[in-house]
């Protein structure tokens, strides 16, 4: 039995997808006729239910891949095959504090907020009202809102309002620009990453990162190639995911103190009877001895 203001996904016999917060009261309108919500809970996850022209659905719990790709977009969003190998690059786990820039339409937001459960938080800014607000009712729809901190501004001017956070991620045009705000917002070593659509772009924030203190500095894109899963006739599909971006990945450390000798140790060089140590061998080798 689903239990109501879960969000469940039914699927036609032809593939098309319907994906609703469940409400026994209402109903959902296909093609082939209503599905009322009461018979889809009790048909439950992995069971059929039959609109009331008869033809089967397919009742089933959204991943989380499924969940964004169904979100309402005003903005492209970050593709599966990216958010997957940041939510592990960037070490995102139950009870990490992320900072994200560029909410966009909130697609990466939710997969965050997915990761760090309930005893983490998703600390979201976005210079644009309507993509704040859109981005709010994607995240209310699948009961996330609680994970996420939202905040409505430029942070080229305001800068973060956390701090010690343990990841963050930037989506915006000229992140160079504003990495002199990463470290005051995130603990010493924490991982940063980085969205960007061209090679230029990219050339221009690895500049702004050499100069910076940040380490394992990298670079790299993201293709998926599909097959056609014919057995008998195993090949690629004629279209590919191919670019939507690049991703820049670096570590974000202390600057080092300036390294200072022990007084002990200075007294000593400053001694002029101060000599290289030998380990007691009379035989020592003196200047100009031939050394193979």
């Amino acid at each position: 039995m689903i239990e109501p203001g879960q969000l469940v996904l039914v699927i036609s016999p032809t593939g098309k997808r319907f994906m609703q917060v469940l409400d026994p009261a209402k109903e959902i309108h296909t093609h082939d006729g209503r599905i009322l919500m009461s018979d889809i809970a009790e048909a439950g996850f992995g069971g059929i239910v039959r609109s009331h022209l008869g033809h089967p659905y397919r009742v089933l719990k959204p991943t989380v891949y499924e969940l964004i790709k169904g979100v309402k977009r005003q903005t492209q969003i970050m593709y599966p095959k990216e958010i997957g190998y940041l939510l592990l690059k960037l070490g995102i786990t139950p009870g990490c504090r992320v900072i994200e820039t560029g909410t966009g339409s909130g697609g990466l937001t939710l997969a965050l907020a997915t990761y760090v459960g309930d005893s983490g938080m998703v600390y979201t800014y976005e210079r644009r009202e309507e993509f704040y607000k859109n981005a709010a009712k994607n995240l209310a729809r699948v009961g996330l809102s609680h994970r996420v901190t939202q905040h409505l501004a430029d942070i080229e001017e305001t800068g973060f309002e956390q701090t010690e956070a343990d990841a963050l991620f930037l989506d915006v045009r000229v992140p160079q620009d504003v990495l002199h705000h990463i470290p005051p917002a995130v603990r010493p070593g924490a991982m940063c990453g980085f969205l960007l659509p061209t090679c230029n772009q990219v050339s221009d924030l690895l500049r702004g990162l050499e100069d910076g203190p940040f380490t394992e500095i990298e670079a790299l894109e993201i293709l998926v190639r599909r097959y056609k899963t014919v057995p008998d006739r195993l090949r690629p599909e004629d279209r590919m995911v191919a670019h939507t971006g690049f991703l820049v990945f670096a570590r974000c450390m202390e600057k080092p103190a300036p390294f200072t000798r022990p007084a002990k140790v200075q007294a000593a060089e400053d001694d002029p009877e101060f000599g290289p140590e030998t380990d007691g061998d009379a035989s020592a080798e003196e200047p100009g001895d031939a050394v193979e």
